[in-house]
């Protein structure tokens, strides 16, 4: 065991600056004897480091390897098992229990011992010795060094100590001042006793002589220990008053952050008030105005105008979080909408009466033109009522009920007032073209037909911009002009021609002037009146809903953008504001085409490519008849989308009608692609001659028609009537058939040259049976 101690210090500690100090050899409990040791160790530097190391011969077993080390300091328990009988088993518990059997119970007890000193040397904190004999540790540690052990005693640990060179050196000296040192020791050791002697006398003689001064000195630290006591004294006062005074200073400091936190909260509330009373405070003059404010004066119109503006900003001021819990705010907030209340009522009421005054007003100036041919200009009405265009903004924005009440019933005095003017001025036009009333009625006056012409684009102008209730008073002029040209001379259609332009010429600027007034009056989008416009229609195409159980057709929103094209050009063609009417066209087809091809997808019943290819070919059609300039483009795009997606309904229903013999070229052309020749795809045993006169044996005209019928009913059902394309498909299809026709025939020419194998129908026989499918049809 001392030639494998020396080994291993040499070897595997002293290169780690480790010293050895107990080894036992062990093996696992439980377990196949695979021999190890376990070695108590020290580091050589301080601070000194102690630890358990597990040591193993290598595999090879020329060499020992560490293979785990231990803190001691994680060591809790040592079990020894057995504290009276011998038993070489002992367990050590670190982060987990390792059992061990020692090679011999002596091994065992004198690594136990050892591990005991290092604890008592090294560690604070003391580890359980558990079924170890009390006299195997009080053996370890002579009697009255307890408390010398951990005090730095080095032969407690190991009793043999080398002497340093210093050491060494000293003792050469002095056994060389005397010849006898090594041949007679006693001698020498009574020799270096009575030197001893010497020495403690003279140590003695020396004590006695400084006694004075050693009697000086304990005075002096007397005196040291007095001063000491009194500076004590002064420190502990003192810290008595710094308590005070740290006592104080804190009370201070929580009063000075009570302080920052109350002036911090007094400030944040003066802002959130001044913030409600800035934003929800409203003036005293402009309350009044609201309440009893004079709604007939200009003055009274804008105080009016300005409270209403400052009482919106009031009830729409972004509230922060938690305002809207304060009792104020609510007070404040239902005593806006009070005043709103109240004041969209006067203002209502107030309009209400102003329509019926300008409407009698207006009605009394009817007389004075009853003899001529002009209309009531209504421009005083128009200007009267504009004073009050804000505040029907803000009557919208806040009651709309309300000013949708005042838009219908201005609308229903409108209609009246309009009806009786309009009226008044077409008989006053059959006056001055008949001279009477009384001849009016005996006759059937005819204009011109160049005129007539003219007539119905500015009528059809005039029944866009103005009202339902107008048109119905267009067909007294109509009238005029169904009067028998026979009738009357070359003068009298003279004048008649001269008095429809008179006619045409007052309706006109009428129509203009109240179109321009009520967009303005009642805040409505320009050209909102104008039917079908630039948003509403867009939104309905979005909202198109298509049964799921019925075919798709010609969506409505496609049918819609024709009649309004249509409508649109026959009226505004030459318009001075084209411009406009052209950019409302690009927007609509925009969403045209966006929404054709959203509900195509949507589509369940019809196929998606139908749903495209039918109204896309609608949309080309109308294009094309109605020549729109600025939509040349989307009429090219609607026709290359028509065409792809009929090409592509083509190819999906056709499918592969001959669907054995198409599989059967797929495998032919399988194979020429990957390098047979193909005249030598014939020798394939899978291809040869009498699997391909198999394959067309089962396709006899009989079938081939029997399948081109049932593909035919299939189109039918998918196509609507309205867009007739079905003849169209048809013959598509047909084109479709004939193609995969012949490049089957190309494949039997080339890859079958010589075998005078055929298909079972002709090319005419496929146009033949068409023909007869679409006429029985």
């Amino acid at each position: 065991m001392t030639a494998i101690k020396h080994a291993l210090q040499r070897d595997i500690f002293t290169p780690n600056d480790e010293r050895l100090l107990s080894i036992v050899n062990v093996c696992k409990a439980g377990k196949k004897k695979k021999n190890c040791f376990l070695c108590a160790t020290v580091t050589t530097e301080r601070p000194v480091q102690v630890k358990v190391v597990k040591v193993k011969k290598s595999d090879k077993g020329d060499f020992y390897k560490r293979q785990i080390a231990w803190a001691l300091r994680d060591l809790a328990v040592v079990d020894a098992k057995d504290a009276i009988k011998e038993n070489p088993e002992f367990d050590l518990h670190f982060e987990k229990i390792y059992k061990w059997v020692a090679s011999s119970t002596a091994e065992k007890n004198a690594f136990i011992s050892c591990i005991w000193k290092l604890n008592q040397r090294y560690l604070r904190k003391k580890i359980d010795f558990v079924n170890v004999s009390s006299q195997l540790l009080e053996e370890s540690v002579p009697s009255g060094e307890n408390q010398s052990v951990t005090g730095g005693d080095e032969e407690v640990v190991d009793e043999y100590q080398e002497l340093n060179a210093r050491e060494e050196q000293d003792i050469e000296i002095m056994m060389e001042g005397c010849e006898y040192a090594i041949s007679n020791a006693e001698a020498f050791a009574e020799k270096l006793s009575r030197e001893l002697q010497v020495l403690d006398g003279a140590n003695i003689q020396s004590i006695m002589a400084s006694e004075k001064q050693v009697n000086i000195l304990m005075k002096l630290l007397d005196e040291a220990l007095k001063e000491v006591d009194q500076i004590e004294l002064k420190l502990s006062s003192y810290e008595e008053m710094l308590q005070s005074v740290k006592e104080q200073m804190d009370q201070i400091s929580e009063s000075n952050h009570l302080i920052h936190l109350s002036n911090t909260n007094n400030v944040k509330l003066l802002s959130e008030i001044e913030f409600l009373v800035n934003h929800m405070d409203l003036a005293k003059g402009h309350i009044k105005a609201l309440q009893e404010g004079d709604l007939a004066s200009s003055r009274g119109i804008e105080a009016c105008t300005n409270a209403a503006d400052a009482l919106l900003q009031c009830m729409n001021v972004a509230l922060r979080p938690g305002h809207d819990l304060l009792l104020a705010v609510k007070q404040q907030q239902q005593r806006f909408s009070d005043l709103r209340e109240l004041f969209a009522r006067r203002l209502a009421s107030h309009l209400n009466n102003v329509f019926v005054q300008q409407g009698h007003d207006q009605s009394s100036t009817l007389a004075q033109h009853s003899v001529e041919l002009t209309l009531p200009n209504h421009h005083p009405f128009h200007r009267d009522l504009l004073r009050y265009a804000k505040l029907m903004e803000w009557l919208k924005s806040t009651d709309y009920g309300k000013y949708e009440g005042l838009t219908k019933n201005y609308m229903d005095y409108l209609s009246r007032l309009y009806e009786r003017e309009i009226k008044d001025f077409f008989e006053v036009a059959k006056i001055k073209m008949t001279g009477t009333t009384k001849e009016s009625k005996k006759f059937g006056l005819h204009g011109s037909s160049g005129k007539l012409t003219g007539s119905t684009s500015s009528l059809n102008k005039l029944s866009v911009q103005s009202s339902g209730n107008r048109r119905s008073q267009s067909s007294s002029l109509l009238d005029m002009g169904n009067m028998s040209a026979s009738d009357l001379d070359v003068a009298d259609r003279t004048k008649f021609d001269k008095i429809f332009e008179q006619v045409l010429s007052e309706l006109e600027p009428l129509c203009l002037a109240e179109q321009d007034f009520i967009s303005k009056f009642f805040k409505l989008q320009q050209h909102q009146s104008m039917p079908g416009t630039m948003s509403n229609q867009i939104r309905q195409m979005e909202e198109v809903k298509i049964s799921k159980k019925s075919k798709v057709g010609i969506l409505p929103f496609v049918a819609e953008f024709e009649e309004f094209a249509g409508l649109a050009e026959s009226i505004f063609k030459n318009a001075e504001r084209r411009g406009d009417l052209d950019k409302a066209y690009t927007k609509l087809i925009r969403g045209v085409f966006v929404n054709v091809e959203k509900v195509a997808n949507e589509s369940q019943k019809t196929p998606r490519d139908v749903v495209m290819m039918e109204n896309f070919h609608h949309i080309f059609a109308t294009l094309s008849r109605l020549k729109i300039s600025c939509l040349e483009a989307e009429k090219k795009e609607a026709k290359q989308k028509y065409t792809d997606h009929l090409q592509s309904y083509v190819i999906y229903s056709l499918g592969q009608p001959l669907e054995k013999l198409n599989h059967f070229f797929e495998g032919v052309e399988a194979r020429v692609a990957q390098g047979i020749r193909e005249e030598e795809v014939s020798y394939q045993l899978a291809f040869n001659k009498q699997e391909l006169r198999k394959v067309i044996k089962e396709y006899p005209g009989k079938e081939v028609k029997k399948g081109l019928d049932n593909l035919y009913k299939k189109v039918d059902k998918h196509l609507c009537e309205e867009e007739n394309l079905l003849q169209v498909v048809w013959h598509s299809m047909q084109d479709e058939f004939i193609r995969q026709y012949k490049h089957f025939e190309g494949l039997i020419a080339r890859c079958y040259p010589g075998s005078g194998v055929t298909m079972e129908f002709t090319i005419q026989d496929i146009l033949d049976y068409c023909s007869s499918i679409a006429q029985s049809h």
